[in-house]
């Protein structure tokens, strides 16, 4: 365990840069470019490039999330055992709901997913709510349902939700629209407004979750403010803060200008 856990930590982070700097690309600096092709141009970039940025772009989030996968099941799953939970006494009876902690960073993929398909999602500031809402909601169940007590647990089971949503984003939703967008563009057609939309949306919702999931991806060295706002309060203060830091750069993006 000593010399595997360090050796998955960094593919972990490793697989993750590769992931999320191509994400920060995409997303601040490809889109602003794409927007000063013409036609022609675009017709012989960007089935060259987008392709080839594609592929280290999803094996890097395939292998981002496989690698967290790993280290939950050997620093939390196995490793912590029930460590990480708040231990019935001996004359209680045992928290049925504990292992609902397990699969509901996982579960909680397609929730999302149904609920940005449907139209509860068309108001982007209700959506925001709503799922920063959502995000309170698993956590409670995690801490006040399952009693998962310990921060580092409950805060990388949050991060694991993330990387959930945003491997699955890219794998199911983002990766299958390029696939058209690219095509259409090499044939000399207009892309499917629908698929550039999904594309795009899903790309964006990956960015705004890129850094709350660093923050739980860097968990050990987070733990020394765990014991403000009752430690769940650090974690969701730093998604507010980390959706806000998108946002200004998302702003300042826009702004910077070409020679």
């Amino acid at each position: 365990m000593e010399f595997i856990t360090p050796i998955f930590k960094w593919l972990h982070i490793v697989a993750g840069v590769l992931w999320i700097g191509l994400l920060y690309f995409f997303n601040w600096v490809n889109g602003h470019v794409a927007a000063t092709m013409d036609e022609e141009t675009k017709k012989k970039v960007i089935p060259e490039l987008m392709p080839r940025t594609l592929y280290f772009f999803r094996w890097g989030a395939a292998w981002t999330w496989i690698t967290g996968v790993v280290l939950m099941l050997l620093v939390y799953w196995m490793g912590m055992n029930d460590a990480m939970f708040k231990e019935p006494g001996m004359d209680e009876t045992a928290n049925p709901f504990k292992h609902l902690a397990y699969v509901l960073p996982f579960l909680m993929v397609f929730v999302y997913d149904a609920f940005y398909k449907s139209s509860l999602a068309s108001n982007v500031r209700v959506a925001t709510i709503i799922s920063f809402l959502g995000i309170g909601g698993v956590l409670c169940l995690l801490i006040c349902v399952t009693e998962m007590v310990e921060y580092r647990a409950y805060n990388i089971h949050v991060g694991a939700m993330f990387g959930s949503m945003m491997a699955f984003n890219v794998w199911f939703r983002i990766w299958p629209a390029q696939q058209k967008i690219i095509t259409a563009i090499k044939n000399g057609d207009a892309p499917n407004p629908a698929d550039a939309g999904l594309a795009g949306l899903r790309s964006k919702h990956n960015t705004y979750m890129s850094v709350p999931l660093i923050w739980t991806m860097m968990n050990e060295h987070t733990t020394v403010v765990s014991h403000y706002l009752g430690g769940y309060g650090v974690l969701m203060a730093a998604i507010i803060l980390g959706w806000h830091l998108v946002f200004q750069i998302y702003k300042k993006s826009a702004k910077v200008q070409g020679f």
